[in-house]
């Protein structure tokens, strides 16, 4: 990738933690905050980052389980899941949230970034629903963002463009809680929904059995084009 990549500080509520910063050529470019999935900033994370960073973005991607220890990243064998699966339940949302928004104001304290989006996967797609909800991006993306089925309460708060990626065939989200959520945005034109109905959870990752190439392709496309149409 052309991309000039470190990781560096961000300054938290409650500490110091760290994020993998990916730069374009240049080094300036509107800013994306990259939100893990459950298994760290991890080398597809760190690859994500890298492929936009090549699209011209300044790229942040914060090491959200810095509470139980910095630059935990985990593969996607079972053994792996299972830790994964418990350092999200160790984890707490409101700190994750606090976590990005100090990384979006890290963002936003770089020279040439005037904008920035979240763009988030699994349980990084819930927060950044959440970051939308809370105002602080000028746009957000999620790819099968686990749990927005169960914090609708915050729709109305999701005042900036929120586009939404689902598979049809993701045994994690049922489709009724996709259904539940195209329901509840209805026909609010600052929110866009795409459902690849032969995609699987994790369908963007290459690194994952259930990486699905087409899918992966389309929603790679509507991304780009909704933050370069936002940013």
């Amino acid at each position: 990738m052309d991309s000039d990549t470190k990781w560096i500080d961000i300054e938290g509520a409650d500490g110091t933690f760290q994020a993998y910063q990916a730069l374009p050529r240049g080094g300036k470019g509107p800013g994306i905050v990259l939100i893990q999935e459950i298994f760290g900033v991890n080398a597809h994370i760190r690859s994500v980052a890298e492929q936009f960073a090549a699209d011209g973005y300044v790229v942040l991607a914060p090491d959200l389980f810095w509470r139980q220890g910095a630059h935990i990243e985990l593969t996607y064998d079972e053994a792996d899941w299972k830790k994964a699966v418990a350092l999200k339940g160790a984890s707490d949302n409101g700190k994750a949230v606090a976590d990005v928004a100090a990384t979006i104001e890290a963002l936003r304290g770089l020279d040439g970034v005037q904008k920035v989006a979240s763009v988030g996967f699994c349980w990084g797609g819930l927060l950044s629903y959440l970051a939308a909800a809370a105002g602080n991006v000028d746009a957000a993306v999620a790819y099968y963002g686990g749990g927005i089925q169960n914090q609708l309460d915050k729709a109305d708060d999701v005042k900036v463009p929120l586009l939404l990626h689902f598979g049809g065939k993701d045994s994690h989200i049922p489709n009724d809680a996709v259904k539940s959520i195209a329901e509840r945005f209805g026909e609010r034109d600052n929110v866009e929904i795409h459902v690849y109905p032969e995609a699987e959870h994790g369908f963007n990752c290459s690194h994952r059995g259930s990486y699905h190439q087409r899918s992966a392709a389309e929603a790679r496309g509507n991304t780009l084009l909704f933050l370069s149409e936002n940013l």
